[in-house]
């Protein structure tokens, strides 16, 4: 996700050098526009050093690109933190001299304040007033914490912890990204796939993978939010993953691949679209012992494997007219072919409608709470790419299935 972080003359500016290493560590591209003011608290080369991105004020560097227009044009969200009165004012009135307030003006995407100021200013009349009108213009602006203030003073204006503001921002943005799709999604039905099946040895162990389901599992909120009616097929994934979802979507719980495969035959004939986001087992043994296996002296062990259905193949070879069928594919690549090659060449091959790709190599994204992946969509000529999406999984999610749901409704 693009994000770009204003950043105005507080002393609480500081304390945006960490918002912007949050956002960096969880995948987002964070585009950092100071005040001038702000960079007498905080220098440029700080603000380049940890975002990576050039830093500048006005808006008559990089004419050539137009960038006082580009930049609000670009973000998926504007984060101001600290905000100070002043910025506020000018903000209200729609004034765009320099390159921050300039950005606010041309953004669409949704935007995020973090006022910062003495208790005197946070309630004086005129900033009260500006406050109410930014929100009813729909600025998102949270409300300053209480406490140790510049010097001996105290009280209600403290920025709030770095972990709060960028935790609220991203909900801002999640919540806005699945009110665009809401239309879309509204009264159509859902089928989500999520998790790693499980192939049993014997009563004890088990062929598995490394999926935590916690992709799929943000897909069905992002659909349950976005109006869609859900269900969710999970395979092995944690209780407190399923706990953390909204109530009213209808969970399956399976642990098979051929337990998966009768879930997704029936709920797939009633769907107007099918997200197979798990992680699904290729191979299951032929036998399973009825017992825990025991060691037999130094001998090894030799197992002998059957290949499982292929789920996906089946979906997409029994479709219903205008059902949007969706894959995905972890790919680590190989010498001879990149994981994004090996994801062009599944979607020709599997003739699903898109596919969701990440790079798993050397075991990123699973497990974890952050990704990145490309969405491909399969035309008469191939492959061809709608967005790259990297950053928190929950907001990846929502994003994908603005996608997906765009998708299918063309």
């Amino acid at each position: 996700m693009n994000i770009v972080l204003g950043v105005t003359g507080g002393i609480a500016a500081y304390k945006a050098a960490h918002i912007v290493r949050i956002l960096k560590e969880a995948g987002h591209s964070v585009r950092v526009v100071p005040t001038e003011s702000a960079l007498r608290f905080v220098g440029a080369p700080t603000w380049e050093a940890l975002s990576g991105q050039a830093v500048q004020t006005d808006v008559f560097t990089r004419v050539e690109d137009v960038e006082h227009v580009l930049i609000g044009q670009e973000a998926d969200l504007v984060l101001i933190a600290p905000a100070t009165a002043d910025s506020l004012a000018r903000i209200r009135a729609g004034i765009a001299d320099d390159l921050l307030t300039a950005t606010v003006l041309t953004t669409t995407a949704p935007v995020v304040v973090a006022p910062a100021m003495h208790t005197e200013m946070w309630f004086n009349p005129a900033t009260v007033d500006n406050v109410i009108v930014l929100r009813s213009r729909g600025v998102h602006v949270l409300e300053p914490a209480s406490g140790r203030l510049t010097g001996a003073d105290s009280g209600p204006g403290r920025l709030p912890e770095p972990q709060e503001i960028v935790d609220f921002a991203l909900s801002v943005h999640r919540e806005a990204a699945a009110q665009s799709a809401s239309g879309l999604l509204a009264g159509r039905r859902v089928f989500i796939s999520a998790g790693g099946t499980r192939e049993p040895l014997d009563p004890v162990r088990f062929l598995g993978n490394r999926s935590s389901g916690k992709q799929g599992a943000a897909l069905a909120a992002a659909a349950h939010r976005a109006g869609a009616e859900v269900c969710l097929a999970s395979a092995n994934i944690d209780s407190s993953i399923l706990a953390s979802l909204p109530t009213g979507i209808d969970i399956r719980e399976v642990e098979t691949t051929a337990q998966l495969e009768s879930v997704c035959r029936e709920q797939a004939a009633q769907a107007d679209i099918v997200i197979m986001a798990a992680a699904v087992a290729d191979y299951r043994p032929a036998q399973t012992a009825g017992h825990k296996m025991k060691k037999d002296g130094d001998a090894g062990l030799t197992i002998e494997l059957v290949q499982n259905p292929d789920i996906l193949a089946g979906l997409v070879e029994n479709r219903r007219e205008g059902q949007t069928i969706v894959g995905f594919a972890a790919e680590t690549g190989s010498p001879e072919t990149s994981a994004a090659e090996m994801a062009r060449q599944k979607i020709v091959r599997k003739r699903c409608d898109l596919l969701v790709f990440n790079d798993v190599s050397g075991g990123k994204t699973f497990g974890h709470d952050t990704t990145s992946v490309e969405v491909l969509a399969l035309t008469d000529t191939g492959a061809v790419g709608l967005g790259d999406f990297t950053g928190d999984k929950a907001d990846v999610s929502v994003s994908v299935m603005d996608t997906i749901a765009k998708h299918a409704v063309e």
